[in-house]
């Protein structure tokens, strides 16, 4: 088994912005998500992202105003943000996004943990550890905002595979094994290459993170209010400080 570091570095990494329908589009979608959720810089403007990967939150806070810092394990991934990140006020680390409060100096006003990264630790408790640091990082009307699939529903036969994306040069598709507080997740990327098809393949494993857990840990923390959503299968969850 892959850990989740291997597995963006051996499969995920160079189709990742592919994945999202491209760079650009990315962009704009988080861009439109956090305008309709009002977030812009009242307080100290500083931002934290956990799990940054190539910038598709971290560029569109700073883009708001945001001097953002951008944490993450996957080289190539901060790579391609530092490519598109122009002058943006982002500070890059290569770094476990448990240990983000090693890089931070001052109270922050945002942090957002998006795009399924909760779900990557490697336990409930590694969870509960790291929303006790985000409480503490956040001054005093600060808030975190999580996104997440939800796979505490469990799928069965057939409905285990999931076509995500393709093209005339990549197709990937992705197999669903649940086990109890886990998904094992196989994903298979077939990519052109000359007159002959490549095959990489991985797995790893993603939590299942109910909702309601989430919410109950976030209000266990001292997060109040506590905001939670599902739509299309997708978690958000806002909490303020």
């Amino acid at each position: 088994m892959s850990t989740v570091e291997q597995h963006y570095d051996q499969v995920l990494a160079d189709v990742y912005s592919w994945l999202y329908g491209g760079f650009d589009a990315a962009l704009a979608r988080n861009a439109e998500f956090f305008a309709n959720l009002g977030v812009r810089p009242s307080k100290s403007g500083i931002a934290i992202d956990l799990g940054a990967g190539c910038g598709f939150q971290s560029i569109p806070l700073a883009q708001l105003g945001f001097t953002v810092t951008a944490i993450d394990l996957d080289r190539k991934l901060l790579t391609e943000l530092l490519a598109h990140a122009g002058d943006a006020a982002i500070d890059v680390v290569h770094d476990d996004l448990r240990d983000f409060d090693s890089h931070v100096t001052k109270p922050v006003e945002l942090i957002v943990c998006m795009v399924d990264t909760l779900t990557h630790l490697d336990t409930k408790d590694a969870v509960i550890a790291l929303l006790a640091k985000v409480y503490a990082a956040l001054e005093p009307g600060g808030r975190f905002i999580v996104t997440y699939r939800d796979l505490s529903h469990e799928l069965t036969e057939l409905d285990r595979f999931i076509p995500v994306r393709s093209d005339a040069d990549t197709v990937f598709t992705c197999f669903l094994e649940y086990e109890p507080e886990t998904v094992k997740v196989h994903d298979l990327v077939h990519r052109r290459r000359a007159d002959s098809w490549q095959l990489l393949k991985s797995f790893y494993r993603k939590l299942r993170l109910p909702r309601r857990w989430v919410v109950d840990q976030l209000a266990s923390a001292g997060f109040a209010p506590v905001n939670a959503t599902v739509e299309q299968g997708f978690v958000t969850i806002v909490a303020d400080r």
